[in-house]
């Protein structure tokens, strides 16, 4: 039961990707040439997506995780947010600073994880890493696109 609250919580940020689609405005925008291919988007999403569900339910079995679970709450929070303002409302600085913000509750929270399950820490880091490659496409399209 534990494990299906974290899909269903990811599942409701995952759907913001469904509402708010890219189209034409991003399309349309100046992308640096190491932007993924759109298929990749989905594709990585739904591959983190599973792997923060996972890690969020190993936290649940690991004595002391309680501030690794609220970050946890904190990152998935910010991450439903992102996309809503990005593709939503074109407010590309705005979803910068969320991005940033996300980027830094994610970090700490691998290392958190780490220190309390090597396993865990590991399930999340490739979060991180796509969080590295969001952030710098998100900050080349607000350089770019004045």
């Amino acid at each position: 039961m534990t494990l299906f609250i974290f899909l269903l919580a990811c599942a409701a940020a995952a759907t913001t990707g469904v509402i708010f689609k890219p189209g034409e405005w991003y399309a349309s925008l100046n992308k640096p040439r190491f932007t993924p291919p759109n298929w990749a988007f989905p594709l990585a999403w739904t591959v983190i997506y599973l792997l923060l569900a996972w890690a969020g339910y190993r936290l649940t079995l690991i004595p002391g995780s309680q501030v690794v679970l609220a970050l946890w709450a904190a990152q998935i929070a910010l991450n439903t947010l992102w996309t809503p303002v990005f593709f939503g409302a074109h407010q590309v600085l705005a979803a910068m600073v969320i991005l940033v913000l996300l980027w830094l509750v994610v970090a700490v929270m691998v290392v958190m994880a780490l220190r309390l399950d090597v396993i865990t820490g590991l399930i999340l880091f490739p979060y991180l890493v796509w969080l590295c490659v969001a952030a710098a496409l998100n900050f080349s399209i607000l350089r770019n696109n004045r």
